[in-house]
């Protein structure tokens, strides 16, 4: 799957239970072939993902389509390519939340 369909798949892969009475704005950005900007919405318990920038994000995730894919085949360490700028999060206690619910 490249980085678009793996993240407009993230409802299907979303745990409601780990989402309950959470109400979160995602943005991603995701540059290069195959990316784009998405908006992943969590409102206690429901996942929806839309392409486009849409509402106030509590946290934003920029990154290559190349280093977001690696990061969610375990291909790269998501710590590291935080670390070393791969990956660029502006809130990384809502990004915590965010891994725990899927």
């Amino acid at each position: 799957m490249t980085a678009k369909e793996l993240i407009l798949s993230l409802p299907s892969r979303f745990k409601p239970e780990a989402g309950k009475g959470i109400i979160i704005v995602f943005h991603f950005i995701i540059s290069g072939d195959n990316g784009g900007s998405f908006t992943v919405k969590v409102d206690d318990g429901i996942c929806t993902t839309l392409e486009g920038l849409e509402g106030e994000p509590k946290c934003m995730i920029e990154t290559s389509a190349t280093d977001y894919e690696d990061v969610e085949y375990g291909r790269t360490n998501a710590q590291m390519a935080v670390l070393f700028g791969k990956i660029k999060v502006s809130n990384i206690g809502s990004m915590l939340k965010f891994v725990e619910m899927f």
